[in-house]
């Protein structure tokens, strides 16, 4: 899952400046939401409550920088929300005072350092990144208990079945699997979660949690597909080949959003080698059929 970037919002009246900050912040954790007039600031503020940082020009026409800067403080949401002002014209101090007076904590002046301005944007920023890196880990968190909660509501259920299953994270790191895993996998202790996937040959790397393009589990995971029987050849942890089919299907969240799969693993070692057996000796009957026929001649 790509990281969520923290949003800027720069508001200007002047497309050539916003351009300029946009090639600033081009690249880095920062994404930069536009906007060309503090009426279009707040509109934007009013339908998205994740802007950690505005940078607001002073002036513009009809509402300029200090009063678009004290509706904004008044917006659900945005009364903490750092605000600082860049402008070409206002830099003598009785309008650097106004700025602080009506609530922005920094003031540059244009032309400015653009590394400058990217550093304290970056230490202005850091508690909606912390907010965010909590919120994820809350997110992960519950998701991961969901997905434990919901294997062991079908642990009976997964017992009884004669096919292994197999419930992983959005990771692809195994929550659960029930015991024909282990009859199928021909192993007589549960496997670690890395294990699975270099056995079944999900990830690229040993190791490495990377799920293999075009694997069943990556198809569920990242692209939200459900596989059906795709044959799949193992060697298991006792030497032993063999054949499964293997079906994979995506575990969703409330909000739609990708959360883990549901793998099924079904042993058709005894069937394929039965077909096998079969298709050989019908070919050695076709074989004495032509020897028959070429020696009657």
């Amino acid at each position: 899952m790509p990281k969520e970037k923290i949003k800027i919002l720069a508001v200007d009246d002047q497309i050539n400046n916003l351009i300029a900050l946009e090639a600033v912040f081009s690249g880095s954790e920062f994404e930069i939401i536009e906007a060309h007039s503090g009426f279009e600031a707040i509109k934007i503020l009013e339908e998205d409550e994740h802007i950690a940082v505005i940078l607001l020009d002073v002036q513009m026409p009809v509402m300029d920088g200090f009063e678009a800067a004290i509706r904004i403080k008044k917006l659900k949401n945005y009364h903490d929300v750092p605000i600082i002002f860049i402008t070409a014209v206002f830099s003598e101090d009785p309008f650097v005072r106004k700025g602080y007076e009506v609530g922005g904590i920094d003031y540059f002046s244009k032309p400015f350092d653009p590394e400058i301005l990217k550093t304290k944007v970056n230490f202005y920023s850091a508690n909606k990144k912390k907010s965010m890196l909590l919120k994820e880990r809350e997110k992960q968190l519950t998701e991961t208990e969901n997905l434990l909660s919901t294997g062991r509501k079908l642990s009976s259920i997964l017992e009884t079945l004669p096919v292994g299953v197999l419930i992983a994270d959005g990771d692809g790191r195994i929550c659960q699997a029930n015991q024909e895993i282990s009859r199928i996998l021909s192993s007589e202790k549960a496997l670690a979660n890395d294990e699975y996937g270099k056995m079944l040959g999900w990830w690229d790397h040993e190791g490495a949690m990377m799920k293999k393009a075009g694997s069943p589990l990556e198809k569920a995971l990242e692209h939200g597909q459900t596989s059906h029987h795709e044959l799949l050849e193992i060697t298991c942890w006792n030497g032993t080949e063999k054949s499964l089919l293997t079906s994979a299907s995506p575990l969703t969240a409330n909000d739609g959003h990708i959360v883990g799969a549901v793998i099924v693993l079904q042993d058709v070692t005894e069937s394929k080698k039965v077909v096998e057996d079969l298709e050989h000796k019908i070919i050695n009957l076709i074989s004495i059929g032509v020897e028959l026929n070429e020696a009657s001649r």
